[in-house]
C-alpha cells in the first residue's frame, strides 16, 4: 500500500511486489477500474493471479484512497491516462516488455490509451465490458437518455445506500451472487466518490467522439487483445463488446480473442473469479509466447 505524488493527485496504489519482492521478476498486470469504483473489487482476482504475476491496482482520481484535495486534476480520458502512466513510469515498467494491461468498463477506454502510449512495454491488453455501438438515431437517443440517467443518479445517489434500492443496484451490476463484502464496497465507492469526477467519467464514457477515438485506438493496439463480456450484463449491453471484437478482428494485424461468459453480468471478476482468472491466465500465456 503506497502513494505516488503527482501534479494531479496523491495516487493510492497496491503492488503485490511490495509484500513479495520476487514479484519484481514476474510479468506485471495493471488493472484499470470502471466508473465510480475503487480498486478494491479486484482483490479476489489479484489473490488468484498473484501466484504467477505481479499485480498492480490503484484508485483513480475521485475514488477510494487517492487524494485530490488541493489538486485540480482533469477528469478526462487523457487526464486519467496521464495518471496511470505516471504510475507505470514510477514502477519502471515503461520499457520492460513485461506489462499486461486490463481495463474494465470505462477503464477500458483509459487502458486502450495506455496500450498505445506504452506499446513498447506492452505484452497484452484485456478489455472487459467496454463496447461500441453503431451510430444511429436510436443509439444517439439512448445515449442521451443515459446521460440524463447519470445526472439523476448522481443527484440522488445516497438513496442506493438503503434497501431495496441497494440490492437492485447490485443486481443490475452482477447477474450472479457476489460476496456480501463487495455489495457494501461497490455501494460505498459509488456514493462516496467525488461527484465532479464521477459525473465527468460517466459523460465521456458515452460521448460519441470519445467512442469513435476509442474504436480507432483499440484497432491500433499492437499486442494480443482479449475482449471479455458477460452475456447477462444489464449495465452495458454485451453486443457492444462483441461488435468491438469483430471490428478489431477484421482490421487489426495483432491477435484478437473473445471470451463470452453466458451467465455473468458486469462484474465477472467477482461473479466467477476462478473461471475469469483462467481466461486471463490463458490470454497472458498466449501473449507471452507470441512476444518471444
Amino acid at each position: 500500500m503506497s502513494y505516488l505524488e503527482s501534479t494531479r493527485c496523491r495516487l493510492y496504489y497496491e503492488d503485490t511486489a511490495d509484500s513479495d519482492p520476487s514479484g519484481k521478476e514476474k510479468s506485471a498486470v495493471l488493472f484499470v477500474n470502471g466508473w465510480a469504483v475503487s480498486s478494491r473489487y479486484w482483490k479476489p482476482l489479484v489473490n488468484v493471479l498473484s501466484t504467477n504475476y505481479r499485480c498492480i491496482t490503484y484508485d483513480q482520481s475521485g475514488t477510494g484512497k487517492t487524494i485530490i484535495t488541493g489538486y485540480k486534476p482533469a477528469f478526462t480520458i487523457q487526464g486519467f491516462t496521464d495518471e496511470a502512466g505516471a504510475l507505470i513510469e514510477h514502477l519502471g515498467l515503461q520499457t520492460s516488455k513485461q506489462l499486461h494491461i486490463v481495463g474494465h468498463s470505462m477503464g477500458g477506454m483509459v487502458a486502450t490509451e495506455l496500450c498505445i502510449r506504452y506499446r513498447e512495454a506492452l505484452v497484452s491488453a484485456t478489455i472487459i465490458a467496454c463496447g461500441i455501438f453503431e451510430e444511429t438515431p436510436f443509439t444517439s437517443l439512448g445515449l442521451m437518455f443515459l446521460g440524463g440517467l447519470i445526472d439523476f443518479s448522481m443527484n440522488f445517489r445516497n438513496i442506493f445506500q438503503h434497501e431495496p434500492l441497494k440490492s437492485l443496484f447490485i443486481k443490475r451490476a452482477a447477474s450472479k451472487e457476489i460476496p456480501k463484502e463487495y455489495h457494501d464496497i461497490i455501494i460505498e465507492d459509488f456514493t462516496q466518490s467525488d461527484k465532479d469526477a464521477t459525473n465527468a467519467v460517466g459523460k465521456f464514457s458515452i460521448d460519441p467522439e470519445a467512442l469513435r477515438a476509442y474504436t480507432r485506438h483499440v484497432i491500433n493496439i499492437s499486442s494480443p487483445l482479449l475482449c471479455c463480456v458477460g452475456m447477462a450484463d444489464h449495465t452495458i449491453p454485451p453486443e457492444g463488446t462483441i461488435s468491438l471484437y469483430e471490428k478489431r478482428r477484421a482490421k487489426a494485424s495483432a491477435p484478437t480473442r473473445l471470451a463470452k461468459f453466458p451467465d455473468l453480468g458486469h462484474l465477472p471478476m467477482l461473479e466467477e473469479t476462478a473461471e475469469f482468472a483462467r481466461e486471463l491466465n490463458k490470454h497472458f500465456e498466449f501473449a507471452e509466447q507470441d512476444a518471444q
